[in-house]
């Protein structure tokens, strides 16, 4: 075993997370010194004994070779802090994960990265503006960086992918465990354009609710800074904003109706010093970058979402409903189900998973429009 397989080792050990493998370094002076210390020396500096045992009997039964094996096998990459491949902005927070889990192409070349987040339940407004900044800022070459949560973070990373863009998912369990699950063809999809699907959570492990808010460390210390579109004053997205805030990273609010609680959580970035946010030449003023678009680039942005309109998968019904949206324009909901002439709760399954796949988009009070 050698330095990188303890960092490996460590990142598998439930209980030992960056804090506690910064301490054992500080004390013993190496990953693998550390994974090779005894329990009385282990436990001298702090571990109790529940967890000096635990680390015992994993050590014992655990082999780096065969673990390692078993990932390639699903195709799931490892980047530890020591490699060359873990991205240098990361490196550099105050707790940085020991590994990163991979599924997809890794590493991702380009240093201009940006998280765009928000509430899980976003109003029309936050969806459209959420589109139009994602649009933007893929179209200046950068990579969207989200947590394929529902809403915003879908969007996000669903707009970007329209637009040719690369995508960085960060999740909060398992690579190889798809969630929220209703965002399957997403995942699949993020991949296949060149994206990337990261975790530092080892694979298989499921979903808890603990884990969230580490994972979003994650998502702004990858970053140049960290954009919310809409959120509750307790949305998620705010713990994001705040670690950017923590890591010296820069902080973007887009702000709102204020009737609207979804524009509570951005008021309050904005209050305490976040930088607002109307357009993409907000973000790029800040970071000095000129405008690059060229009007190639927007004309291939656009022909790339038609290409994915015309390659998805889709159903009968759900092909009538796009043919129907396509000659009406906008439509509200009854109008759909009126012309369709399929059951009310059929026609409301297919906006769904029209929406969640973006092709078509909610205008607000029932009113729907395609893409």
């Amino acid at each position: 075993m050698n330095e990188r397989d303890a960092y490996i080792g460590f990142s598998a050990v439930h209980g030992i997370g960056p804090i506690r493998f910064k301490l054992l370094v500080e004390y013993f002076g190496t990953a693998i010194k550390s994974w090779e210390a005894s329990p009385a020396d282990l436990i001298s500096i702090g571990f109790g004994e529940k967890l000096t045992q635990s680390l015992v009997d994993f050590r014992k039964r655990f082999n780096c070779q065969d673990f390692q094996n078993n990932l390639s096998q699903k195709s799931i990459k490892i980047s530890t802090r020591i490699d060359t491949d873990f991205p240098p902005n990361l490196r550099e927070i105050p707790d940085p994960p020991l590994v990163l889990y991979v599924k997809g192409t890794w590493p991702i070349e380009s240093k201009r990265m940006i998280a765009v987040v928000g509430t899980r339940k976003p109003t029309a407004y936050g969806k459209e503006i959420t589109q139009k900044l994602t649009r933007d800022l893929t179209l200046q070459r950068f990579v969207i960086v989200s947590g394929l949560a529902l809403g915003i973070d879908g969007i996000a990373h669903q707009t970007t992918l329209e637009s040719g863009g690369v995508t960085i998912a960060v999740l909060g369990c398992g690579v190889d465990i798809v969630y929220p699950p209703q965002h399957q063809n997403l995942y699949n999809d993020i991949i296949k354009r060149g994206g990337a699907i990261i975790s530092e959570v080892t694979p298989g492990h499921t979903v808890l609710k603990g884990l969230f808010p580490a994972r979003n460390r994650i998502i702004s210390g990858l970053c140049l800074g960290v954009v919310v579109t809409e959120g509750a004053e307790d949305s998620g997205s705010l713990i994001t904003a705040r670690y950017a805030a923590e890591q010296g990273r820069e902080v973007f609010a887009v702000p709102g109706p204020i009737t609207s609680y979804l524009s509570v959580g951005p008021m309050k970035l904005l209050k305490t010093g976040a930088k607002v946010v109307t357009d993409v030449w907000d973000i790029l003023e800040e970071f000095n970058i000129e405008n690059n678009v060229k009007v190639s680039d927007q004309t291939n942005a656009l022909e790339h979402g038609k290409h994915l309109l015309e390659t998805k998968v889709l159903n009968q019904d759900e092909r009538l409903v796009i043919t129907i949206m396509s000659k009406k324009g906008q439509m509200h909901y009854d109008e759909i189900v009126r012309f369709s002439q399929m059951p009310s709760s059929h026609i409301g399954a297919i906006l769904m998973g029209l929406e969640l796949s973006g092709i078509i988009r909610s205008l607000g009070n029932g009113t729907y429009c395609l893409m």
